[in-house]
């Protein structure tokens, strides 16, 4: 079984302070966690994917635009990756098993190459970190459950803006998607 850490979100935007869609503290407490898993499966030299949010300012097309103030502009501070983890991305971004990948939707596989990039490294096996638990982690999940891999989901490496829906997503994980929620 070959494994990849999808490493989902962990944005300025959603977890600094003063992001503009921010899961706060949540997000901030997980930090060294997250930085930990990226950290191990780099060095394990695991598919690492970097899987970022990313919109256009006045994007009047954009179904999120209805329910979401604007985040993850390109080119903004917002959408720089969060503390440890942009370290670690930077200081590990042109080893050939760690991949940025630009999302526009909730899932990662939508509209992207990242099946692709799985498959053609025979990967089986998908770990998840990243927030927010219940919509971008969430509807990842789903797709790949969807698609046949198998999940692993870090329970101090997922965070949320609401806590019930945080709480609710990690039993959907579970029990839904039969997932391995550590």
């Amino acid at each position: 079984m070959k494994k990849a850490l999808i490493q989902i979100d962990y944005t300025n935007d959603f977890v600094s302070e003063d992001g503009a869609l921010t899961c706060g503290k949540p997000g901030q407490l997980i930090e060294q966690a997250i930085a930990d898993i990226t950290s191990t499966f780099i060095v394990n030299n695991d598919f690492v994917v970097f899987a970022i949010d990313i919109h256009e300012r006045n994007d009047k097309y954009h179904p999120e635009n209805k329910l979401f103030p604007p985040h993850n502009l390109k080119g903004t501070k917002g959408r720089e990756l969060y503390g440890k983890v942009n370290e670690i991305y930077q200081h590990n971004k042109q080893k050939n098993n760690v991949y940025w990948m630009n999302k526009t939707r909730y899932s990662a596989f939508a509209g992207t190459d990242l099946e692709i990039k799985l498959r053609e490294r025979c990967i089986t096996d998908l770990h998840l970190v990243g927030v927010c638990t219940d919509i971008c982690v969430l509807h990842t999940a789903i797709d790949a459950y969807n698609k046949g891999f198998q999940l692993t989901v870090y329970e101090d490496c997922v965070a949320s803006f609401n806590q019930l829906g945080h709480q609710w997503a990690l039993e959907h994980f579970k029990h839904t998607l039969g997932a391995n929620v550590i």
